[in-house]
């Protein structure tokens, strides 16, 4: 890994801890005019003695530029703290502050009013004091307001989002908040912020039944606000968030003529050092780039990079990036020799939360997310000596659609700076779990090209559809660290049209778990349910769903799975009952397994709830225009 001379020395997302409130708090559109304000005032005094009890200061001025303020001194709590750099300044005890000159104590904290009354004492009379409390969102937007940096408090996320020619964006979700508060509603604050980073619009809509359907889409948001066209991101604010702070959605990009849609899903809300799994384009194909500012503060010039997957040689772009704004950043301008199945990586400095990339080749357009590439994961040991209660251990399915129409292809992507090599077998199972193929890939070095297609592997083999599977394979010796991840693209044989997706490997349905697996949608492991979140096209498009019953080891025979249509309002309309064998999968599409009256019953912005007690299911989904247009990528659960 490549040094990274202008990323954000801020803490965003540590898997030990968990995803970091307090950058989110600092960084909220609301919060900006008001840390603005407080900076201009604090430039106006001679002196200013800093308190940083939690740490917090330093990831504050990586925000906002605290060059212009007159530092005098810096306090901390811990012992531990003392002599540490804080704004330039060497830390003392907290204890110094009564003997301090300085005119105001800047106390880097929020909630301090009880901390403020602890040392009331030690601040002189003439001291005036300013916290970050004074930087505070509305208190009618906090779930949890006595305790302000509570993660429920920032359930919070982006979304790229664009009504532009007849290019359309559309949002779709469910209120599961309301069904883990016990039915209190929430109420969701947007902002939609055009290319250069202005607020075109914000607006709130209200939530009161569990899990009814929440479709934002860009055209209805034009129509009803009369905007011009636009072209940015949108922010999503849950306000009564409970159970997840966590905003998941999906997201479906289409224009008017059918010919293009894309499917794909939630941004990550935590920027990253780096992000991986982004493919590089064919001869005809531009690969595009969305980098979306998710700050207040800019991107600087040769802050954003990319090189190829393998490789140190990084080029930064010459750009920079104002707060919150977007860039469409073309990658053959930094590496115009980059070939599919080459992969590129992406150094994003902690600039952006997970980015969109779109291809465009002709007239097609499709969009996909790039994958957070872990830059702590270290060789694991214990995975290659899981077989004996694990079998396969960490699986990673995706689909095989049916092969009279579609093009298969799995590409192994590296997902974490330690991953010098995959030791990788590709296994290929028919619609009933027979084992058709397994296919040793060996040893995969991190710069190989190793795009595989199942028509090559599987050309004489006569099954309509079914799935693959990437494991574990250490025959040849090698490591692993659990972040097994691939990207799966799927093209029309006889239109062209493609589609793509990309996710990670998890262990399915054992009943003896390893650290976090099998991760379960609620509680903790083992997962050994299913519930997924199913969106229904508007009635232009026919809606895709694939769904795959991995197992690590021997599970059940068959799931005993429920498609459960609901309308807007989360009410059941009809309930369908299937069975998938082990090690099997089904496609199917939604508008044939439930009749014209049902969907007439469910009405507009119906869905379809995938719920399974008996074992682990993973899904993908899409939407298909008559005309061939399709996307694809997996679906979500909670």
């Amino acid at each position: 890994m490549s040094k990274q001379p202008h990323a954000l020395k801020i803490e965003t997302f540590d898997n030990s801890k968990g995803g970091s409130t307090f950058f989110k708090a600092i960084g909220h559109p609301l919060a900006l005019p008001k840390i603005k304000a407080i900076l201009t005032k604090l430039e106006g005094f001679q002196s200013i003695a800093v308190f940083d009890p939690h740490q917090f200061m330093n990831g504050f001025a990586e925000i906002y530029d605290t060059s212009k303020l007159n530092i005098s001194e810096s306090l901390v709590q811990k012992f531990e703290d003392i002599d540490r750099r804080v704004l330039g300044h060497s830390t003392k005890p907290l204890t110094e502050l009564i003997h301090s000159k300085a005119q105001v104590l800047w106390v880097a904290a929020f909630d301090c009013e009880r901390l403020l009354n602890t040392i009331r004492h030690l601040i002189p009379t003439s001291m005036e004091v300013i916290s970050f409390d004074a930087f505070r969102i509305p208190e009618d937007m906090l779930s949890q307001p006595k305790n302000y940096l509570s993660p429920l408090n920032f359930a919070t996320n982006f979304a790229f989002f664009r009504d532009q020619n007849d290019l359309h964006t559309r949002l779709v979700t469910a209120n599961y908040w309301t069904a883990y508060s016990g039915g209190k509603p929430i109420r969701i604050w947007f902002n939609l912020i055009n290319e250069r980073g202005g607020s075109i619009h914000t607006w709130t809509e209200d939530y009161d039944k569990p899990n009814q359907s929440i479709i934002i889409d860009s055209q209805e948001i034009r129509e009803r606000f009369k905007l011009n066209d636009f072209l940015g991101q949108l922010f999503i604010h849950i306000v009564g968030a409970a159970g997840h702070e966590v905003v998941k959605y999906a997201l479906d990009v289409y224009n008017d003529t059918g010919d293009i849609i894309s499917c794909t899903h939630d941004a990550n809300s935590w920027p990253a050092d780096l992000y991986a799994g982004l493919p590089a384009p064919q001869e005809d194909e531009t690969v595009i780039l969305w980098v979306q500012n998710s700050h207040p503060c800019p991107i600087p010039a040769k802050a954003i990079g990319l090189a190829l997957m393998g490789t140190d040689e990084v080029s930064w772009s010459s750009l920079s990036v104002a707060p919150f704004a977007t860039l469409a950043l073309d990658t053959k301008t930094l590496l115009p020799h980059a070939r599919w199945p080459e992969q590129i990586e992406i150094y994003a400095g902690k600039y952006f939360v997970r980015p969109r990339y779109e291809i465009i080749k002709n007239k097609q357009r499709r969009i996909a997310h790039a994958n957070v590439e872990r830059t702590d994961l270290k060789n694991d040991p214990e995975i290659a000596k899981l077989k004996p209660l694990f079998g396969k251990s960490f699986i990673l399915p995706a689909p095989i659609l049916p092969r009279d129409r579609w093009r298969s292809i799995a590409l192994p992507t590296p997902m974490s700076t330690g991953q010098m090599e995959l030791p990788l077998s590709l296994l290929i199972y028919d619609k009933n779990g027979k084992e058709i193929l397994n296919h040793p890939l060996g040893l995969l070095q991190r710069h190989q090209k190793m795009a595989y297609e199942i028509e090559d592997l599987i050309d004489n083999n006569a099954f309509d559809f079914g799935h693959m599977e990437l494991i574990y394979d250490f025959a040849e010796g090698g490591y692993a660290d659990g972040w097994l991840h691939g990207l799966f693209r799927y093209e029309d044989k006889k239109l062209g049209y493609a589609a793509e997706t990309s996710f990670g490997a998890h262990i399915f349905n054992t009943i003896i778990t390893y650290k976090q697996e099998p991760q379960s949608y609620t509680g903790h492991p083992p997962g050994l349910s299913t519930r997924l979140f199913l969106s229904l096209g508007d009635g232009k498009w026919n809606t895709l769903c694939h769904l795959i019953y991995p197992a690590s080891t021997p599970w059940h025979a068959t799931s005993s799975t429920s498609l459960i249509l609901h309308d807007a309002f989360a009410k059941p309309i009809a309930t369908k009952e299937i069975k998938i064998p082990c090690s099997g999968s089904l496609f199917w599409v939604a508008e044939e397994i439930f009749d014209q009256k049902e969907r007439m019953a469910a009405g507009k912005n119906a869905y379809i709830l995938i719920q399974d007690k008996t074992c682990r299911l993973f899904g993908y989904h899409g939407l298909i225009h008559e005309k061939g247009a399709f996307g694809f990528d997996h679906m979500f659960g909670f």
